[in-house]
């Protein structure tokens, strides 16, 4: 089952920072550079009130950690969840600078969020939270500086309510310069056709890509799914399109089954009006949530919240393919089994990486005043993605190492020879 917010904070930054040092390890990365990539360069926590509807006020407690820049503008989401706190903004954080330097991206990393449950509030409400978050934040966001984008519990509609209140706080002649300050954006208020899909879409030409390099493809493959947001479904209806098929789903409320396949649009439709639960959908089987990841099929795609594989569940999954649609799905000791076991981890930096590679397309789009239609995007997402696959498919079988490791070499690499160039300030 979707493991506790305990979990999840105990080991999310551990995870991360034990990733790089083996990594640092690795590529006997210069011990300065190493000092200043093993912390944060801002943390920022911002307390402010909001008026419920009952006209009571609460206040909020709200985060945004920006670890590093070197490579161009902060980047990365915003989160609505319980689980969030300062150590796994850092950790998220972290990841992100990662993602967009292995995604050969002009960002750096960076994550945030409010430390609540959204289903606990009214859509107004939420409206409210949102906007005086965004006047609490300030200039620590900008579209030059740190640029953030949806993640768990955020949507577009988040992102449309955030760039109206700080362009709002701007000169009526420089609004419409500031437009770029979020990314997944709705598509009428400057936000890019197929963002939505961005995301899923990476995690599905991954494991195709992955498929092709052994000579097989997806008709026939089976798959299940932890998360039924908006990756889990968009990586769900493009394997399914392409022949494989869905046999389980888990979120916090529920685990269902169908040997016969689950049709992932029907899935989403029971979903909508139930907060996202898949609870009571009619044409799969409620089952054990401890029996999720021993499920027999090919590919399992995490995309729900941090260390839901670990050291208790690894040695279940039966599954060759580990496609980590969510990030920091899987613990060291976690990966540590899965590896033992003759399993191949798509790691989270390069499988989830269409979302940021995206929301760069929706940025340059507002910067450059250009509209670009749903084909072009996804052509110009399947091409980065594809480029970056063959880098780390290289690094794999040039260093005989896993997956994951291939691609923080890449990413870490890049950051250091940014670093060696451009040396220290002053």
């Amino acid at each position: 089952m979707l493991k506790t917010k305990v979990a999840i904070k105990q080991n999310m930054y551990d995870t991360v920072m034990k990733q790089f040092n083996k990594t640092a390890d690795i590529i006997e990365l210069n011990p300065n550079i190493r000092k200043i990539l093993g912390i944060t360069n801002n943390e920022i926590i911002v307390h402010f009130p909001v008026k419920m509807d009952n006209g009571k006020v609460e206040v909020f407690t709200g985060y945004r950690v920006q670890h590093n820049n070197a490579l161009g503008p902060y980047k990365g989401g915003l989160r609505y969840h319980t689980t969030v706190d300062i150590d796994a903004a850092k950790a998220l954080a972290m990841w992100m600078t990662w993602k967009t330097s292995l995604a050969g991206l002009p960002y750096g990393g960076a994550k945030g969020g409010i430390q609540i449950d959204p289903r606990d509030y009214s859509l107004p409400e939420l409206e409210r939270i949102t906007r005086r978050f965004t006047y609490a934040l300030g200039e620590n966001i900008g579209p030059e500086h740190d640029i953030p984008a949806p993640d768990v519990n955020t949507n577009a509609q988040t992102m449309a309510w955030i760039a109206d209140t700080y362009m709002s706080t701007k000169s009526t002649s420089e609004r419409s310069h500031n437009q770029h300050v979020v990314t997944g954006k709705p598509v009428g208020s400057g936000g890019l056709e197929g963002r939505d899909r961005a995301t899923g879409y990476g995690v599905y030409l991954s494991i195709k890509l992955l498929l092709k390099t052994k000579g097989e493809d997806l008709k026939g493959k089976t798959f299940i799914v932890q998360g039924y947001g908006n990756v889990g479904y968009w990586a769900s209806h493009f394997l399914i399109e392409d022949g494989a098929l869905l046999i389980a789903v888990q979120d916090a409320h529920a685990t269902i089954y169908n040997e016969d396949g689950i049709d992932s649009e029907k899935l989403a439709q029971h979903t909508e009006p139930r907060k996202g639960s898949i609870q009571g959908f009619s044409e799969a089987a409620e089952i054990d949530a401890e029996d999720f990841f021993g499920i027999d099929c090919d590919i399992i795609i995490p995309a729900a919240l941090g260390n839901q594989i670990t050291a208790e569940n690894a040695y279940k999954i039966k599954a060759g393919i580990v496609a980590e649609g969510a990030n920091g799905p899987t613990d060291n000791e976690g990966e540590q089994i899965l590896l033992e076991n003759g399993k191949i981890i798509l790691p989270d930096i390069f499988c989830n990486s269409g979302g940021v590679i995206g929301s760069y397309f929706e940025w340059l789009q507002n910067r450059n005043g250009e509209l670009w239609q749903l084909d072009e995007v996804l052509q110009k997402l399947e091409k980065k993605i594809t480029e970056n696959f063959h880098k780390i498919h290289s690094e794999v079988q040039k260093r005989e190492v896993d997956w994951r490791t291939a691609a923080y070499i890449l990413a870490i690499t890049r950051i250091e020879t940014a670093y060696t160039q451009r040396g220290i300030f002053p």
